[in-house]
C-alpha cells in the first residue's frame, strides 16, 4: 500500500457496523487486533460519549477509559475478557463486568462477544452488553 492510501475495512466489518447502528442494544465492534472500530448510540448513552466524539481506539485505550473492571475495581486484563476469547478462539463468550462512564459512574453489565468471520479470514468481534442498573433505560437514549 502506498503512503497516504486509506486501507478499506473488510466488508464483514462494514456490514456489522451498519447492523449495530440500527440496534438499540448497546454494542461495539472490534477488529481482529482488538481495536475498537465502532460503538453504537445505545453504547454511547451508557458510556457518556458518542463514537463520533471518540473515534477508533486501541484495546489499551478503551480498557483504561471504560473498563471492564473486576469486582475489586481493578481493570481486567485484556487476555481474560470474553472479547478476547471470541477473537483468539473464534467462539462466543460472555461475562458480567463493571464499566465506568465518562463521568466516572460505574455500571454493572452483562456482556456477550461473538466472533465475526468472513469467507476467507477472521475479521473481529461484536460485543453486545446490557446494563444491569435497573434505573437506566437505554432504548431511545442519547449520550
Amino acid at each position: 500500500m502506498a503512503t497516504g492510501e486509506v486501507r478499506q475495512k473488510p466488508i464483514e466489518l462494514i456490514l456489522a457496523r451498519n447492523f449495530l447502528a440500527s440496534l438499540s442494544t448497546p454494542s461495539f465492534l472490534v477488529d481482529h487486533h482488538g481495536q475498537l472500530v465502532y460503538f453504537n448510540d445505545a453504547a454511547g448513552a451508557l458510556l457518556g460519549k458518542r463514537f463520533e466524539e471518540t473515534g477508533a481506539m486501541s484495546a489499551r485505550e478503551w480498557g483504561a477509559r471504560w473498563g471492564p473492571f473486576g469486582e475489586d475495581g481493578a481493570p481486567l486484563p485484556y487476555e481474560e475478557l470474553p472479547l478476547t476469547t471470541a477473537l483468539k478462539q473464534g467462539h462466543p463468550a460472555a461475562g458480567r463486568f463493571t464499566v465506568r462512564d465518562s463521568s466516572g459512574r460505574q455500571h454493572q453489565i452483562l456482556s456477550s462477544a461473538l466472533p465475526v468471520v468472513g469467507a476467507d479470514a477472521f475479521r473481529g468481534a461484536i460485543v453486545f452488553f446490557w446494563p444491569l442498573d435497573s434505573s437506566r433505560d437505554l432504548i431511545g437514549a442519547s449520550p
